[in-house]
């Protein structure tokens, strides 16, 4: 049998996770800062702020602190636009990589555990 998956399980996977994370020895960065890294990381490149701020539907200054953040961080970096001097391209770093690599594991890791406690109580049930 199948175990539903449902908002509550939705929930705790994420919950599971944020729990974890905090325990680790890495940047609290906000949901602002957390989507805009993962659109970094997850979308085609380059990314601009310009850019950036029409794919997450936020300003551009609400894009340039996160990014100054996550800068001062070593999770993105800027680059200037070969192409247009007057842009800045924002890239991934390999410490973004890591942390982004290491925080989805905490992912998996939480979301099998949600599986495998679904599958106790259906074997309970039965």
């Amino acid at each position: 049998m199948v175990a539903e998956f449902d908002e509550l399980k939705a929930l705790d996977i994420w919950r599971r996770a944020i729990v974890e994370s905090v325990r680790l020895d890495a940047p609290d960065l906000s949901a602002r800062q957390m989507s805009l890294l993962l659109s970094v990381y997850l979308t085609p490149a380059p990314h601009t702020v310009r850019g950036l701020a029409n794919l997450l539907k936020v300003s551009k200054p609400a894009i340039t602190r996160a990014v100054n953040r996550l800068t001062g961080l070593d999770m993105v970096r800027r680059k200037p636009d070969p192409d247009d001097k007057r842009s800045v391209l924002i890239q991934r770093t390999v410490r973004s990589s890591a942390f982004l690599r290491e925080f989805s594991n905490l992912i998996v890791t939480a979301a099998n555990e949600n599986l495998s406690s679904c599958h106790g109580a259906l074997l309970q049930r039965d």
